[in-house]
């Protein structure tokens, strides 16, 4: 079988940059605070009427099929990672198929949340790989602003997050010293509710051991977003920061190993890692727990945030521009976030 090859990336990012400090006039914190937990110093955001989670992904996946020398009329299967979707649905990756003025090709949606791209990317790999399709669009985005707690009460969250896009074009190649060499993806549901937005849903309690969401009184209906919720801010993303990052610590740098071992490398042979842009701090553990150089381990939180699904697209895409990525490259791209989910994918750029 064919191997999969990243023939071209594309990102972007919206023009809005929001500092720490310009967080400051909305809740109780600093630039010094926000530093030394998350390593961000400033974040993207998207226009609030002009720009959705879609049409940023167009702007990065313009410029990856540009770069593959090929067209949105060649690309015949797209799956979009995202967990901030245009609309409840459908999805985002219609949306983009119409934008894009595409052929009917089928459009799949992927809710890995921070994993997403990465399981994206090994979902078009195995189409790849079986010959379905031959020119794959793998997307990556998302606009957080929308959805956050811009108060003190939600900063612990809403600090983190930034909005933008990152796009490949994934094809076929018979070249042995390149394209994806492997992926591995994993999930554990135990702590699913430590990181994650409750509502809207249709869970209706069932999982909590408290109330996740205050109906109103109703005969019937009224259970999926109610004023009640409304009104005690059950509508914003909730996580347990120390106890993401203590799982987190320990998932990231074990498929980061896994995808090594199953191509027999070991971690001096990376030359890039990618990992999704979670905390930085979370990367700086990896790169010391793998005894990793900063020349092997790509970091642009500090500029764009926590980017979920967009990051690993963006920070690859961003570290290949710079010239740190270049023909024969062993790069290994890893993630981990809300489920849980973690993945890695390794490959010869």
């Amino acid at each position: 079988m064919p191997r999969s090859k990243i023939a071209g990336i594309g990102m972007y990012v919206p023009k809005n940059v929001v500092t720490n400090q310009d967080l400051t006039k909305y809740m109780d914190t600093s630039d010094e605070w926000i530093q030394e937990r998350t390593g961000i110093k400033e974040r993207r955001y998207a226009h609030r009427t002009e720009e959705t989670t879609t049409t940023m992904a167009v702007e990065a996946a313009r410029i990856a099929i540009e770069r593959a020398g090929t067209t949105a009329e060649e690309i015949d299967f797209i799956v979009f990672a995202t967990l901030s979707p245009d609309y409840y649905f459908p999805g985002c990756g219609v949306l983009l198929q119409r934008a894009m003025k595409m052929k009917e090709i089928g459009a799949l949606d992927v809710r890995n949340q921070c994993s997403g791209f990465v399981y994206a990317l090994s979902v078009a790999d195995q189409f790849i790989q079986t010959g379905m399709y031959k020119n794959i669009l793998v997307v990556g985005s998302e606009k957080h602003s929308f959805g956050l707690d811009f108060s003190t009460r939600g900063r612990n969250v809403s600090v983190i997050f930034g909005d933008g896009a990152g796009a490949v074009v994934l094809q076929p190649t018979e070249d042995k010293n390149q394209g994806i060499l492997s992926t591995h993806l994993h999930s554990d549901g135990e702590s699913a509710e430590i990181l994650a937005m409750y509502n809207p849903g249709t869970h209706a309690n069932y999982w909590a051991d408290k109330n996740y969401a205050d109906f109103d009184d109703a005969e019937i209906g009224q259970m999926f977003m109610s004023h009640k919720m409304i009104d005690n801010a059950q509508n914003f993303p909730f996580m347990d920061g120390p106890s993401v990052f203590k799982k987190a610590v320990v998932k990231f740098p074990e498929v980061i190993v896994e995808a090594l071992a199953k191509n027999n490398y070991q971690p001096s042979d990376i030359n890039m890692l990618i990992p999704h842009q979670a905390n930085l701090r979370i990367s700086q553990f990896v790169q010391q727990k793998l005894g990793l150089q900063d020349s092997q381990v790509y970091n642009n939180i500090q500029h764009y945030g926590n980017t979920t699904a967009a990051s690993v697209p963006i920070a690859l895409c961003e570290a290949w521009e710079k010239g740190l990525i270049k023909n024969g490259d062993l790069v290994c791209l890893a993630a981990f976030g809300s489920g849980f989910t973690w993945a890695s994918a390794l490959l010869k750029w």
